[in-house]
């Protein structure tokens, strides 16, 4: 069983579509964001069993390629990706036949003859949230980099964080330049899961990006929205300590979302 797990945290990804847009957000689906810390020296050949195998193998079953990213600024040497089934129990099912495949087992062999691609892996299962746009799995015709950021809200505050997002911050992330491309919640069952909100912007670059965000928080609507809100819930609706992390990801150039 160990063994198993093991070869599951370290599958590469394959089998992105790039002939059109695809809009991956249906009611039931699952989301799984994994986060693989290559071993040292390793990142470019974890890349390449991803582009040249994995995708393709994910694909076969039934496996949706949504985005594979690299960090900006990738001290970690991470490579974070996310994939899309159309329930739990297909995502399990999919993992399953994967892991057995002959053509998996072989690449997964060849490409680890030197050593270990990947040290330690990371995934979190998520659905999106209600006032999520739709998922759309595409190609931008400029070049862009995406921003990961988590959300971690105080205790009993996630709703009222939710309505805040739905009600105010995405009319006015929009308004200041900023793509929404979508907003996660944890599975239910998983750790944090009442407090967790996961979310995906697009920025045309940094110098943007920065621009656009000092821009929204001097916004008169942006400053009442969040005064009320937190008199509304009684302080503030993250944690004051790591309430808010965020991270630049740039795609890579097998990445279906680009």
């Amino acid at each position: 069983m160990r063994r198993l797990l093991l070869l599951l945290a370290f599958v590469p990804l394959v089998g992105l579509s790039t002939t059109a847009p695809a809009e991956d957000t249906k009611p039931g689906t699952v989301y799984e964001m994994r986060t693989y810390y290559a071993a040292p020296g390793k990142l470019d050949a974890l890349n390449a069993r991803f582009k040249d195998h994995t995708v393709k193998l994910f694909e076969k079953h039934g496996i949706t390629n949504v985005a594979y990213f690299t960090p900006i600024d990738n001290k970690d040497n991470k490579l974070v990706y996310f994939l899309s089934f159309p329930s739990k129990d297909a995502r399990e099912k999919s993992w399953k036949e994967f892991l057995n495949d002959p053509d998996w087992k072989k690449a997964y062999a060849d490409s680890e003859k030197d050593g270990k691609l990947v040290s330690k892996y990371e995934s979190r299962l998520l659905t999106t949230t209600d006032y999520s746009p739709s998922l759309k799995i595409e190609k931008s015709k400029d070049d862009r980099i995406f921003e990961l950021r988590t959300y971690t809200a105080t205790k009993g505050n996630l709703g009222h964080l939710d309505n805040r997002f739905k009600d105010h911050t995405i009319k006015l992330f929009e308004k200041h330049g900023m793509t929404n491309v979508v907003y996660w919640h944890l599975l239910k069952g998983q750790p944090g899961d009442d407090k967790t909100l996961i979310y995906l912007l697009a920025h045309k670059d940094k110098d943007a990006r920065n621009k656009s965000f000092a821009d929204f928080a001097k916004d008169p609507d942006w400053v009442a929205a969040r005064k009320a809100s937190e008199e509304k819930a009684g302080g503030s609706l993250t944690e004051p300590k790591g309430g808010v992390v965020f991270e630049f990801l740039k795609p890579t150039d097998y990445s279906p979302l680009k």
